[in-house]
């Protein structure tokens, strides 16, 4: 859509408003954009009365809205919008923002209460989290994605407000609305550790920079997996993988204190038998990964 497709001097000043005018454009006869939700069946389960075929996604947001409870379907319909999102530009943006809507008025009607500044500024802040979770953070392997874009919006209000010094805002359940608070850590900064654990040979060099987006930089990992050439799966596995080896590593203080020659010198041979496999199944043309090597215990 570009401006000689609207009247600017009727936009909408509020951010959340001119998401829906923008979506109602997108929506309009005689060319509505739409969803086929057959591909996604086999995702649907046993959900009673669940959606077929081609839908408006003005019909399947009114279906969501009246089918609550309907997890199985949401979760499906939620990772397919996300993935169009990420990968299909600007229109699905602002598709999947619409459908969350009226969570993210929710979120805004609630956090104005007590709030001095411009209720536009905090709309505009819930906007930007929602959709900085929507193109990075969630993932799509874990249940809800629509909670976690919902909260992501929430959360970037809620800050908004301690940062302006407004009142705290009320909720029955804080922890279930903000999520969990990450531990402090006593071993420094996590970038740090992950320098530490390249050069022991813990992390692969050629997986740092996908590891430190994914565990440090909480990005999307369908984008970061294209850029590397591997299917989705196979980066899970290998991250899941070095996170158990750091695990481990921390348990046997390998990262957080002086090792011995031998130790270090177990952790290079893993790391060249990691290489070893990894390029003979690369030279097979699989997608197999490479098996973590057993925990080490310090010298």
């Amino acid at each position: 859509m570009t401006a000689t497709d609207r009247d600017t001097t009727n936009w909408p000043n509020s951010p959340l408003d001119a998401v829906t005018a923008a979506f109602a454009k997108l929506t309009c006869d005689p060319d509505p954009l739409t969803l086929d939700l057959d591909p996604l069946a086999e995702e649907f389960g046993d959900d009673s009365d669940v959606p077929r075929g081609v839908m408006t996604l003005p019909e399947l947001a009114r279906w969501l809205q009246e089918h609550q409870r309907a997890y199985t379907v949401r979760d499906a319909v939620w990772r397919e919008l996300i993935r169009r999102a990420r990968h299909d530009g600007p229109t699905w943006v602002i598709a999947a923002t619409a459908l969350a809507m009226p969570a993210l008025r929710r979120s805004a009607g609630q956090l104005r209460t007590g709030w001095s500044g411009d209720a536009y500024d905090l709309d505009a802040e819930i906007l930007t989290g929602f959709l900085t979770a929507l193109r990075d953070r969630v993932d799509l392997s874990r249940p809800a994605p629509h909670a976690g874009l919902c909260k992501a919006g929430w959360r970037a209000g809620y800050l908004l407000r301690q940062r302006a010094g407004a009142e705290a805002v009320p909720v029955d359940d804080v922890e279930r609305v903000t999520g969990p608070r990450t531990p402090k850590r006593p071993y420094g900064h996590p970038d740090l550790l992950v320098r530490r654990a390249v050069r022991l040979g813990i992390i692969d060099e050629v997986d740092e920079q996908p590891y430190i987006d994914l565990r440090l930089g909480r990005r999307a990992i369908e984008p970061i997996a294209k850029r590397l050439g591997l299917p989705v799966d196979t980066l899970r596995r290998r991250v899941e993988r070095i996170d158990t080896r750091i695990a481990d590593a921390l348990a046997a203080g390998l990262l957080t204190d002086v090792i011995s020659p031998q130790a270090r010198q177990a952790l290079a041979d893993a790391a060249q038998r990691r290489q070893r496999i990894r390029a003979a199944r690369s030279a097979g043309n699989t997608n197999a990964d490479v098996p973590s090597h057993p925990t080490l215990a310090a010298a």
